[in-house]
């Protein structure tokens, strides 16, 4: 199974952790930083999009060189309910991966084991 992730700054800052779960599952860890969160004391959408982002994009790992395999070609983001708590797993499945185009979709849970929000993506292979 791949366990090689794209070294990213960005990821980084959010201090994400990835779990391989399978071939097609990966599951990404992110606490909850003061800095990410809203006006109203919840983690802020564009935090949350980038989670998503982070584990749908990663799902097939990184390339010998590090690289990334894929980039995002179009993602859609519903929040459920305010994300709060300690932290945030994003929990990434494959849908279809096709030869071009894969089909991503994505959960995030709160420390309660929640859903705070719901994300799909279309990635295009590079």
């Amino acid at each position: 199974m791949q366990t090689k992730f794209v070294d990213c700054p960005f990821d980084a800052f959010l201090k994400v952790k990835h779990e391989r779960i399978s071939e097609t599952n990966l599951k990404v860890t992110m606490p909850i930083e003061p800095l990410y969160l809203n006006s109203v004391g919840a983690v802020h959408g564009g935090i949350i999009c980038s989670l998503a982002d982070i584990a749908m994009g990663n799902i097939f790992g990184a390339d010998e060189n590090n690289n990334q395999k894929m980039v995002t070609a179009d993602i859609n983001t519903t929040f459920l309910k305010p994300a709060k708590g300690k932290f945030l797993v994003a929990d990434a499945v494959v849908i279809k991966k096709g030869r071009t185009l894969n089909h991503i979709d994505c959960f995030i849970y709160n420390d309660q084991n929640e859903v705070v929000a719901k994300a799909k993506s279309i990635f295009v292979n590079i």
